[in-house]
């Protein structure tokens, strides 16, 4: 079983950036897909970015894509979500997420989450 941690939020201004890291542990981490989601208030958690075990595939919602850029390190455990050109709509709890594949963490189906961490854009 996999175990997630994320850290790495905080409060920012309108086009700020922020980097969110997510700490693996357990011994199938290194055969997951990670993936971040977020849940802004009195709303239902939406996907935001997702990459495969060894990084060949990475997919993003249309609403991030070209400002957040998802990252893994397999050695030290770690997957990072940087977000740049920050909005006040990207305000929420960023959960980090895991599954046997990329298909599946993005659905849901059976992921591991995250306890999140709080991301606040103000205008």
């Amino acid at each position: 079983q996999v175990q997630l941690v994320e850290s790495g939020g905080g409060l920012v201004q309108t086009g700020g950036s922020l980097s969110l890291s997510c700490a693996a542990s357990g011994h199938t981490f290194r055969r997951n897909a990670m993936a971040w989601f977020r849940q802004a208030p009195g709303k239902e958690r939406e996907f935001v970015a997702a990459i495969t075990w060894i990084g060949s595939r990475i997919d993003y919602a249309d609403s991030v894509q070209g400002r957040f850029t998802v990252s893994r390190d397999i050695a030290k455990n770690t997957v990072t979500l940087q977000m740049n050109s920050l909005k006040p709509e990207d305000t929420g709890v960023y959960y980090c997420a895991a599954d046997s594949t990329i298909e599946r963490v993005k659905l849901s189906l059976g992921n591991v989450w995250g306890q999140g961490t709080q991301v606040t854009v103000s205008s």
